[in-house]
C-alpha cells in the first residue's frame, strides 16, 4: 500500500509508492553524449573565460594561466549581475528589484573527462575548501543575504557544459526553500528546545535503516520522506549551522565521507544525472542553534509533471529504506568505474 511521509523539518508531505517497487534497473539512465570539441574550461583556454577569482595549485604566481588545480571565476552568462544598486521598488501590490548578485563557476579539475567521484581526496578537499573561501569573500558585501552552491551533473539535470564544475549564485534574499527549512527548524526547536536535524542523525544513527555510511564527522542518509529514489542528505555530526564554521579536520572526513557517497551512486546508477545543493544559514546570521547545514543530492530519476506543480507533492516509487540498503551494500569498484584521477593534465 502506498504512505504519505511528512518531512518534519518543512512539514512536506511525499507519497512513497511501495507497489510500484521500483529498483536500479527498472530506471532508464540516458547516458549524456560526449560532445567533444572546444571546452572554455580547460587549461590552455582561460582567455575564454572572465578573469579568475581564486585559483589552487599553482607554484608560481601567474594568474589566468594554465597551471592550476581549481580555478573559480564569474559566470560569463550570469544569471545575476554583481554592478550596481538593489532599487527596491513597487509596482502596485507588485514588488521588484534590480537583478543583483554574483554568479561563480568552481572548476573544479583541469581534467575534461574526470568526474568529482573520481577525484582524489585532496582535489575534492579543494573543491570543499573554494566553496568557503568564496562564500567567506562574497558574505562581505551587504547586498547579499544568501549564498547557493549547487552542481548540475548531466544534460537533464540541467549542466550545460560537461567538463566538471559546480556553481555559486550570491542573491539579495533569501529563498523561499531555505526560509522554508529555517522556519520549521525554528517550529521544532521552539517546542523540543533541541535541532531537528541532530534527532535525525541520532534516530537515523539508531535505526540504520535509511542510514548509507557515516564517519567520524559525517553521516550520509537517504531522508524519511525522500522526494526521488536514491535522495541523500550529507550532514555534519557537531551541531554547525554555517558552512563556514567547518575546522581542517571536518574538511578532510567531508572530502572521504562524499567521494564514497558519489562512488555508490555512480555504482548502483552508473551516469546518473544528479543534482547536489549546499543549504546553510543566511549570510548575516550567525551561529543558530536550531539549524543544520547539509547537502542535498538528488538523482534524475523521476518527472516533475502536473501532480508535482499542482499539489507540491512529490512521488517517490522507491522507498528510502530500499534505497540506503542497496547503497549501504554497493562496495567494491563498479563496472567500468575509473581509478581516481591524478595529476593537472586535461
Amino acid at each position: 500500500m502506498p504512505e504519505l511521509r511528512r518531512d518534519p523539518i518543512t512539514g512536506r508531505w511525499v507519497i512513497i509508492a511501495r507497489e510500484r517497487g521500483e529498483r536500479p534497473y527498472d530506471f532508464i539512465v540516458e547516458k549524456d553524449r560526449v560532445k567533444g570539441g572546444f571546452c572554455p574550461l580547460c587549461p590552455g583556454n582561460e582567455g575564454t573565460t572572465p578573469p579568475e577569482v581564486l585559483a589552487y595549485g599553482r607554484e608560481t604566481y601567474n594568474p589566468n594561466g594554465p597551471d592550476w588545480l581549481l580555478r573559480v571565476v564569474p559566470n560569463k552568462f550570469p544569471a545575476l549581475i554583481i554592478e550596481g544598486e538593489l532599487d527596491k521598488r513597487g509596482e502596485g501590490i507588485y514588488d521588484k528589484m534590480n537583478g543583483i548578485g554574483a554568479h561563480e563557476v568552481i572548476i573544479e579539475t583541469p581534467d575534461h573527462h574526470c568526474t568529482i567521484e573520481e577525484l582524489d581526496l585532496h582535489r575534492l578537499e579543494f573543491v570543499f575548501r573554494a566553496y568557503r573561501e568564496r562564500i567567506v569573500d562574497l558574505s562581505r558585501d551587504s547586498r547579499f543575504k544568501y549564498i547557493i552552491i549547487f552542481k548540475n551533473f548531466g544534460r537533464s539535470a540541467g549542466a550545460s557544459l560537461e567538463h566538471s564544475h559546480s556553481q555559486l549564485i550570491a542573491l539579495p534574499v533569501v529563498p523561499s526553500r531555505i526560509q522554508e527549512e529555517l522556519d520549521g527548524c525554528k517550529r521544532y526547536f521552539d517546542y523540543k528546545e533541541r535541532c531537528v536535524f541532530c534527532d535525525i542523525i541520532h534516530q537515523e544513527r539508531s535505526q540504520a535503516v535509511r542510514m548509507v555510511l557515516e564517519n567520524d564527522e559525517f553521516i550520509t542518509v537517504c531522508p524519511f520522506a525522500s522526494r526521488a529514489p536514491f535522495e541523500m542528505v550529507v550532514l555534519p555530526k557537531r551541531h554547525q549551522s554555517r558552512f563556514v564554521s567547518m575546522d581542517d579536520r571536518q574538511f578532510s572526513a567531508l572530502a572521504e565521507l562524499f567521494s564514497e557517497t558519489m562512488k555508490r551512486l555512480n555504482r548502483i546508477l552508473p551516469g546518473v544525472s544528479y543534482n547536489y545543493m549546499l543549504h546553510t544559514a543566511p549570510i548575516k546570521h550567525d551561529s543558530l542553534e536550531h539549524y543544520h547545514w547539509h547537502i542535498e543530492i538528488m538523482p534524475k530519476l523521476t518527472t516533475i509533471a502536473g501532480f508535482e506543480w499542482g499539489t507540491e507533492f512529490y512521488i517517490n516509487p522507491s522507498p528510502p529504506e530500499d534505497s540506503a540498503r542497496m547503497l549501504r551494500d554497493c562496495t567494491g569498484l563498479g563496472e567500468g568505474e575509473k581509478a581516481q584521477c591524478e595529476g593537472s593534465g586535461n
